[in-house]
This record gives C-alpha cells, structure tokens and sequence, in this order.
C-alpha cells in the first residue's frame, strides 16, 4: 500500500517546516518535516544553511517510502487505508525498529484490531513521553491517528 495525501497532510501538520536543522525533544537533529539526520546525511549533517520547502518534501517522501515498507513487510492483516495511513504516521514517529518490536504489531498481526489500536495509540500505551514527560503534541498526533485509524473501520461497522 501506499499512503495517501490525508496520510501525508497529518504527517506534514505534526512534524511542521524547519527550514534550519533543530534539536527535536528527542534530542535528535533534524530538519525539514522531521527528517533525523544521522551520519548518512553528509550534505545535510554539515548544512548551516537553510533547506527549502520542496527540498524538504523530497526528503519527506523518501521518508514516507521507507516507513511504508516497514508496515507493508510487517503487517499480515488486512489494513484499510486509514488504518495504514495512521500506522505509516506511527512508524515515520517511532522508527521501524520500535513498531516492529511493539505489542501493537503482535496484536494486531494476531488479528486483534481494537487491542493493537489501544496500544499503538492511545495516551497511557503509545508512546507519547520524551525523558519520562509526557508531551501534548505526541498525545494530539496519536489522537489524530486513532482517528484516521478509525475514520474507515467505523464505516464498515
């Protein structure tokens, strides 16, 4: 599957535009709509310059891939596009390697829909604490996920 502009425009609204790279509350640098730049990112890593918009949309979209093909290799259910969309925000958020570690993935792998919503998502499960604080922004996003992941799911209920 691929993630569709809703998926993409929820990803954008969360992450916003930093032209100049940043420490996110992660502690992480990072640029554009949330880009982490690592030691791969040689042109970025030394940039003090700033990235424009459509430069950062280039890298949103290659970042957009790679969390795709985290879901699209995990997940062995049947996903419909919200509920693919909200897990490609997730994963964009965590990184593959905590979703594919979670017990959301195995729940839901395991065909438990509700159970794996419940931790991916919400406030007490889903990971929404930077250095033990919980940050209202990630409470927000993953609202804003669990609505996406419901937004099609009701409608066949």
């Amino acid at each position: 599957m691929k993630t569709s502009l809703k998926g993409i425009n929820l990803i954008k609204k969360f992450e916003g535009f930093k032209s100049y790279p940043y420490t996110c509350p992660a502690g992480k640098l990072t640029v554009g709509y949330g880009h982490v730049i690592d030691e791969k990112d040689t042109i970025l890593a030394k940039a003090t310059s700033p990235i424009s918009e459509e430069k950062a949309e280039e890298i949103l979209k290659q970042d957009v891939s790679i969390a795709e093909n985290v879901v699209n290799s995990s997940v062995k259910v049947t996903l419909d596009q919200g509920q693919f969309d909200a897990l490609v925000s997730l994963v964009y958020n965590w990184g593959g390697y905590y979703f594919k570690a979670s017990k959301g993935l195995k729940k839901l792998n395991a065909g438990n829909y509700n159970e794996a919503a419940q931790e991916f998502f919400d406030a007490a499960k889903g990971v929404v604490r930077v250095s033990g604080k919980v940050l209202k922004g990630l409470v927000n996003r993953r609202q804003a996920e669990l609505d996406l992941w419901k937004e099609h799911w009701n409608a066949k209920t």
